[in-house]
């Protein structure tokens, strides 16, 4: 039975429902530039500032075919819907070097989130999804959910990319490391000082 769609409303949701992580993951990067550069507010609405179909940033269709189960990822709408976030994809090289740094250009899994989109007449967009690749062929419905307008513009209100990491819960392997040297204990007893370091953290 194919899994009802989530939405995702806050950002303690978006963090609970494992998307984008663990590091080196880029789908929760992807996010933050979509909501702070692919989308703009005219009084209370919102619209697109990028256009999906001039396949600009790695845009390109997606066709909401029919699975082996004979289901489909996302509802039929009337408008088409574009796929946003495979690194290796035409335009893709548009996007910023955070989002893009620890590409492999391999298909792994740290190429593996998407952001899905349906756009209308006047730069409108319809709704948005977040899902997540099970293999190279098809995405898992069971890490594909529905983002709140809401949401979009919680993340749009960050300030900077390290704030909504931390307040998501995504740590990147340089905040990591940064934790483990904070852990270390510097002796001085000696000429020679030396670090006995004791890991609180788990690299993920």
């Amino acid at each position: 039975m194919k899994p009802m769609l989530q939405k995702i409303t806050t950002i303690s949701q978006l963090g609970e429902c494992g998307f984008g992580q663990p590091w080196p993951r880029h789908g929760l990067k992807l996010l933050y530039w979509f909501a702070k550069d692919c989308i703009w507010i005219n009084d209370d609405d919102m619209f697109l500032a990028c256009d999906p179909a001039k396949e600009v940033f790695g845009f390109h269709l997606f066709e909401n075919r029919f699975t082996k189960h004979k289901k489909k990822l996302l509802p039929d709408v009337e408008f088409p819907y574009y796929l946003l976030g495979n690194l290796n994809s035409p335009g893709a090289d548009m996007l910023p070097n955070y989002i893009k740094a620890h590409n492999t250009y391999q298909q792994d899994h740290n190429n593996a989130d998407r952001i899905i989109v349906t756009a209308h007449g006047e730069q409108r967009f319809g709704k948005i999804y977040m899902t997540t690749h099970k293999d190279q062929s098809s995405f898992d419905p069971y890490a594909t959910f529905h983002i709140s307008r809401s949401l979009l513009k919680n993340i749009k209100s960050f300030q900077n990319l390290e704030d909504f990491l931390q307040t998501v819960g995504y740590q990147d392997l340089v905040f990591q490391m940064a934790m483990l040297e904070a852990t270390c204990d510097v002796s001085t007893d000696t000429d020679t000082p030396s670090r006995n370091c004791v890991c609180s953290c788990t690299i993920l």
